[in-house]
């Protein structure tokens, strides 16, 4: 029987993502306006659960509101309001470490935050000197925060998905952290760790052969080790792993093991069809999405049973499109 499972790999509840405010359409800006972010709201809102947060409303600052910014040095900088000089690091300091406590209890599966923001920014946020010199080497107080209390998790400013690569990058990786979080709640048995790791193998390969093969030697000790240990260095190694772009060259070195699986059940002019798609993909005709399908129709037809689960063939729902430009 033809194999049936070519759809993105279901995952036990919808990702939850952490969001600022504002990028849902929140009127929560300093001047009582918001920055409503079209691929958050429209396409990957129906995917997903927002957890919200806008934390310079949080500590009570008005809307609108003065402008506040980063003064002093870019690895501890304080908040403070570009008129009145008013210090909000302390309040800052102090609702971060709540939410952030809130945070993790909700098993959040990314986040997406507002760049430039001197609360949210992720990276290059002005920080100011005394002087009124301001430099772009700052991380917004929340962000920072937010960064070193979950490492493995995926983290984006709403500017950077309109990256195709980095977009893609993001949306894998928040369903891939979803399904790692599913896995996680359920019987660590060696079979789970050992399925979970199959079913992720040509999706690792594409970002970092070297990380799956070091996530295979952690694997085959289930048997033998601490489990709840070795799941979370599993963890920490999978999310560093997918953390690494997949370039060009390994998508087409993981469709050339896929190719394998078709070698004895295709005829001539299949293998020349799919041949030229992999080329035409190589050499940058068409987008990533064009072979993947074709292998799909060749897993659904021949009912090759190994690839039918493969994260590789659909990461993450098929309506994102991430792969369309790829």
């Amino acid at each position: 029987m033809p194999p049936e499972n070519l759809s993105a790999s279901p995952t036990a509840r919808k990702p939850r993502i952490g969001v600022s405010s504002c990028l849902l359409g929140a009127s929560v800006r300093w001047d009582g306006g918001h920055k409503r972010d079209r691929f958050l709201t429209e396409a990957l809102a129906p995917f997903v659960e927002w957890v919200d947060v806008c934390p310079e409303v949080a500590i009570g600052l008005g809307t609108p509101r003065e402008t506040v910014h980063l003064l002093g040095r870019a690895e501890d900088p304080r908040l403070v309001g570009t008129k009145t000089a008013s210090d909000h690091t302390e309040a800052m300091t102090s609702f971060t470490r709540a939410k952030l406590d809130e945070l993790a209890g909700l098993e959040l599966a990314g986040y997406v935050l507002k760049s430039d923001s001197p609360s949210c920014g992720m990276e290059r946020v002005r920080v100011y000197n005394h002087k009124g010199m301001a430099e772009r080497r700052g991380r917004g107080l929340f962000a920072r925060a937010l960064l070193e209390r979950f490492p493995l998790l995926p983290v984006e400013e709403e500017g950077r998905l309109n990256d195709d690569v980095l977009r893609e990058s993001f949306v894998d990786r928040v369903f891939a952290y979803q399904r790692f979080l599913d896995f996680r709640r359920g019987p660590l048995t060696a079979r789970a760790l050992i399925d979970f790791h199959r079913v992720h193998k040509y999706q690792l390969m594409a970002h970092s052969p070297r990380h799956y093969s070091e996530l295979g030697r952690l694997v085959a000790l289930a048997g033998t080790s601490d489990r709840s240990e070795l799941v979370l260095r599993y963890g920490r190694l999978f999310m560093e792993a997918l953390g690494e772009h997949a370039t060009r060259k390994r998508h087409f070195n993981v469709l050339q093991h896929l190719a394998g699986y078709f070698k004895d059940r295709l005829d001539a002019d299949g293998k020349r069809e799919l041949g030229q798609a992999y080329d035409d993909y190589k050499n940058r005709v068409v987008p990533l999405v064009v072979p993947i399908a074709l292998v799909r129709h060749h897993v659904r037809a021949l009912g090759v049973e190994y690839l039918r689960d493969q994260t590789y063939l659909a990461p993450s729902p098929k309506e994102l499109a991430v792969r369309n430009y790829t």
